[in-house]
């Protein structure tokens, strides 16, 4: 098949571009954290983020799939202790941004995820979230899985990260 390209003075038509999979699991648990209904558009929906909601929703947030990548979360401004282990599958973001939000409230929570992620060091977070107040045990040092007991009493360190995210 050949396509010949030729020159225009005009183009016309929509495009739509893919979302970003790092702002997505970010609007996600933003929307969790929020009092009442948050809609995100456009959000990417690849098995990542799609973890991400999933753990959310074991947080207590209300997820509703709506239409073609729009989404209602329905947060309470809270996040509940989960009945069951929170799964990441192979999303590391989701999981270590996941841990930052579990951290700041009075809950506990089992976190753990694929053979890949648990082979995934978790210090440059672990390590943080306990100096900052949040009690974390691994069953392995530094790797999933791990429990974490936030708590709404957290206090502020300087932190110098030396892996960039």
């Amino acid at each position: 098949m050949i396509f010949t390209s030729y020159p225009v003075t005009k183009m016309q038509g929509e495009l739509i571009a893919p979302g970003d999979k790092s702002c997505s699991h970010r609007a996600f648990i933003f929307a969790a954290l929020a009092n009442g209904k948050s809609k995100l558009s456009g959000a990417l929906e690849g098995q990542d983020v799609l973890r991400t909601a999933k753990a959310i929703e074991k947080l207590g947030a209300i997820v509703e799939k709506c239409d073609k990548r729009e989404w209602i979360i329905n947060g309470n401004g809270l996040l509940q202790e989960p009945k069951d282990t929170l799964d990441f599958g192979n999303s590391g973001t989701g999981c270590r941004l996941t841990l930052g939000a579990i951290a700041g409230f009075p809950i506990a929570a089992s976190v753990t995820g694929d053979e890949s992620l648990r082979s995934r060091p978790m210090n440059r977070i672990i390590d943080p979230l306990s100096k900052m107040g949040a009690s974390i045990r691994c069953r392995i040092s530094g790797r999933l899985p791990i429990t974490i007991e936030g708590s709404d009493r957290l206090f502020g360190i300087n932190h110098n990260s030396k892996i960039a995210s």
